[in-house]
């Protein structure tokens, strides 16, 4: 259903407003990249510090000036399940797609807590939805084997795989079936995490080199394993600078040396310090960015 480049869309904001605008001109610069899809309102992109109605507002308008080229995947996910199903069907209202639906954060379910939340949404919104596990920031970790039970739910269809365990792809592909998509949520291992059965990547580095990004998938995706291997070579110093600091405030400072993109972000989270800024610098340059 989805497979290559899809970027975890930042959020512009000016003197702490939506810049609509510059959105609108961000997703059809991503589209014209070769991006294959747009996951507007993830972690990326703010939303913990959005209202709901700002939320709603920022996944309609990419759906609008998508406007069918590439399929939106919304960022839906809450550790309030009923906050979940709110963006789940305000993004089918919309015309998302799919919904981005993380693991409860902070509530830390059990791993039947966990089904049991997937399991709810599904019964009361068809809109089908990509699991999004990353241990990191939730602390809460979906194993395997429960991922397998969730998959037999009508409208699963896959993962954002952020645990960092890329071995997991091959278990997933046993308990879930090969046609459940996979998708690497983190750019410097997705190589491998390609090489072993994914499809693609909800990236963070796509936001500032999508048109890389897309050609690495490309090659990944036809087996081109040279090519693919020399632009992970290109990009790696990116995939890390962009993680110098606290995201997305590296990447809304590469944005601004590279496009007329305001790096305005809201607290808590605060600019990308010097060094920070030094990194996705000297990194911009190793991709041939800049």
């Amino acid at each position: 259903m989805f497979s290559g480049s899809i970027p975890a869309l930042v959020t512009p904001f000016r003197d702490g407003r939506f810049d609509e605008s510059v959105f609108r001109a961000f997703v059809d610069w991503q589209v014209a990249e070769g991006s294959s899809a747009l996951v507007p309102c993830g972690t990326t992109g703010e939303s913990a510090t959005m209202s709901i109605e700002e939320h709603n507002r920022v996944v309609a308008v990419c759906v609008e000036q998508a406007a069918g080229r590439v399929p939106v995947i919304a960022g839906c996910g809450s550790n309030d399940t009923l906050v979940a199903l709110e963006h789940m069907e305000s993004a089918k209202k919309a015309g998302a797609a799919a919904a981005l639906v993380v693991l409860p954060y902070y509530n830390r379910p059990n791993q039947d807590g966990i089904l049991a939340h997937y399991r709810y949404l599904t019964e009361r919104c068809d809109l089908p939805i990509i699991l999004y596990n990353v241990p990191g920031r939730t602390v809460t970790d979906v194993l395997p084997e429960t991922l397998g039970e969730i998959a037999k739910l009508p409208g699963v269809v896959g993962i954002k795989d952020a645990s960092g365990k890329v071995e997991r792809v091959s278990a997933h592909r046993l308990l879930c079936g090969t046609e459940f998509c996979q998708l690497s949520g983190n750019d410097d291992m997705a190589l491998g995490f390609m090489a072993m059965g994914g499809v693609g990547c909800i990236s963070v580095t796509a936001n500032v080199a999508p048109r890389l990004c897309a050609d690495f998938q490309s090659a990944c995706l036809e087996g081109r394993w040279a090519d693919a291997l020399a632009l992970q070579d290109r990009l790696f110093p990116l995939h890390a600078a962009l993680f110098s600091d606290a995201s997305p405030g590296p990447t809304k400072y590469a944005l601004a040396v590279t496009r007329d993109f305001p790096d305005d972000i809201r607290l808590p989270m605060t600019p990308a310090s010097e060094a920070s800024r030094r990194a996705v610098d000297a990194a911009l340059r190793h991709a041939g960015l800049i």
